[in-house]
């Protein structure tokens, strides 16, 4: 087994003036359906959770990318971030095979001005 983790920080800001800029364009680019729909769910801060999944994303994909045989073939929305019943943030990484992956963990914080993530990946 191996464990390998990914971390990234974003300003809230960037991924606001990219929504606004480019509209669905950006969102249908970036992320899934389901994502849109939580983050449209939550107001005025929904910029901030945009902000948090996009992070994870970046976060899980530094985590397994010696895995990855071509990266280009990834997209972004092949790392989809939801919510456990109790409220708690889980990643999907879609395009690693289950057999690879023993456990995702992620951890996700924002404030006014940033958004953080951790991905941590148990490997078999």
């Amino acid at each position: 087994m191996k464990v390998k983790c990914g971390i990234d920080i974003i300003e809230i800001s960037r991924i606001q003036e990219s929504i606004e800029n480019l509209g669905d364009k950006f969102l249908n680019k970036i992320y899934t359906q389901k994502e849109i729909n939580y983050c449209e769910s939550k107001g005025k801060s929904k910029y901030e959770h945009y902000a948090a999944r996009f992070a994870v994303k970046e976060a899980a994909f530094k985590a397994v990318s010696e895995e990855v045989e071509d990266k280009y073939t990834v997209s972004w929305k092949d790392i989809e971030t939801m919510n456990d019943e109790k409220g708690r943030p889980i990643v999907k990484i879609l395009f690693l095979k289950d057999n690879k992956v023993e456990n995702v963990d992620v951890s996700i914080s924002h404030c006014k001005d940033y958004a953080v993530a951790n991905v941590t990946v148990l490997f078999k």
